[in-house]
């Protein structure tokens, strides 16, 4: 109404003018319409994302990424609105899996998993030529279940994201091939159960993952974030040149436990004393693993073989029952150049079952962490504090 009222006086003044001026004037109102007319139509991303929050448009399912394989699923809706501008293939894409197995059968997981997602929904920002992917390694039934509550959980994020089902059974049919041998080091049951495979898929993911993968981070399901999660991923940017993992220090005297025969042997060593000059170990609930680092690295590779696993397992007396974490803190006794540290923040464990079981006098040397908080982690069912 406002442009044709313009339009009106404009034409109602033109009469007076010689021919030419009255050219001259229409194309200026044609001008002032087509400025109006279209250019109110324009928006750009900013605005589209505001406009969809509003109106809290529902998700939608499209195919993605044929690197990421498994079952894609769009995320927040600005991941499949127009905008007037091609940015699907402009994107910068951070990569980040969690486990999803048996989530559908345990109400205290899926508690677990609506603390996260939420709190990662919460502290996330990204540009608005990045996108989040989630993947999930998941069952059938537990699969049904995130399809479910994820769209609720993360209505409230102000970032592109996009969500990836992996079938555990799948994966853990190319894992086993390459972990079996080191299963009965590091699993609670005595022999390579074939179930158990899937807890070392960080050890050999660079192998079962697409070469375009290049980055990603594993996260524990029970966590809750207090920054941005976007903030970790830019850890990657620090790790030495033949470092392939980051990952933060074990809180607890769980190695000091493990290692105890190796340490009566050699009373001088530093495996499982205490920080800072001590290795307790590391803590697998949260990861960052550059991909393309361990596809290169040679003392990695040799590293998953089966001689070379037993040989250090002899070594150290190493009988553990934690999966990836007991790798990663056996061969971090000897090749610290590895591992990246990640500072005590970004994993904040609260576990305190050891203090209570034989370490109450030297366990706050394990636990202690200054700096700020960017990630709780309730492992052994730890309550996490509230915001």
């Amino acid at each position: 109404m406002g442009v044709l009222r313009v339009l009106s006086v404009t034409m109602g003044r033109i009469s007076t003018f010689r021919s030419y001026q009255i050219m001259l004037l229409l194309a200026a109102a044609l001008a002032v319409v087509a400025f109006y007319y279209f250019g109110s139509e324009k928006q750009n991303f900013s605005s589209t994302t505001k406009r969809i929050k509003e109106t809290q448009a529902s998700h939608n399912t499209n195919r993605d990424d044929a690197d990421l394989s498994i079952d894609i699923r769009s995320g927040h809706p600005e991941s499949r609105t127009g905008t007037g501008v091609d940015l699907e293939g402009k994107l910068s894409r951070f990569h980040a899996l969690m486990m999803f197995t048996k989530v559908d059968k345990s109400l205290n997981l899926q508690q677990k998993f609506q603390v996260a997602m939420r709190s990662m929904a919460k502290h996330g920002r990204f540009l608005e030529d990045e996108m989040l992917v989630l993947h999930y390694v998941s069952d059938v039934g537990s699969q049904e279940l995130g399809e479910k509550m994820l769209p609720e959980l993360l209505l409230e994020a102000t970032f592109r994201y996009e969500v990836v089902f992996h079938n555990v059974d799948a994966l853990t049919e190319k894992l086993f091939p390459i972990v079996e041998a080191m299963q009965k080091h590091f699993s609670a049951g005595s022999g390579a159960y074939y179930s158990d495979a899937i807890f070392f898929l960080s050890v050999a993911m660079h192998r079962i993952m697409p070469a375009e993968l290049k980055r990603i981070v594993q996260l524990d399901l029970d966590l809750k974030f207090k920054s941005n999660i976007r903030d970790l991923f830019q850890e990657f940017n620090h790790f030495p040149y033949e470092a392939v993992i980051g990952i933060a220090r074990e809180m607890q005297p769980v190695y000091r436990h493990t290692f105890w025969q190796y340490r009566k042997e050699n009373p001088k060593s530093r495996v499982g004393d205490p920080p800072p000059d001590g290795l307790p170990g590391f803590n697998s609930g949260v990861m960052l693993l550059n991909l393309d680092a361990m596809r290169r690295s040679t003392l990695y590779n040799q590293l998953l073989e089966p001689e070379q696993v037993a040989r250090l397992a002899e070594k150290y007396h190493f009988r553990g029952h934690l999966g990836d974490q007991d790798f990663f803190t056996m061969i971090g006794m000897e090749h610290r150049e590895l591992f990246y540290p990640l500072s005590c923040g970004w994993n904040r464990q609260l576990c305190t079952w050891w203090r209570e079981h034989g370490y109450g006098d030297v366990f706050q040397l394990y636990y202690h962490c200054d700096g700020p908080v960017h990630i709780y982690h309730g492992n052994c069912n730890t309550p996490i504090p509230d915001d």
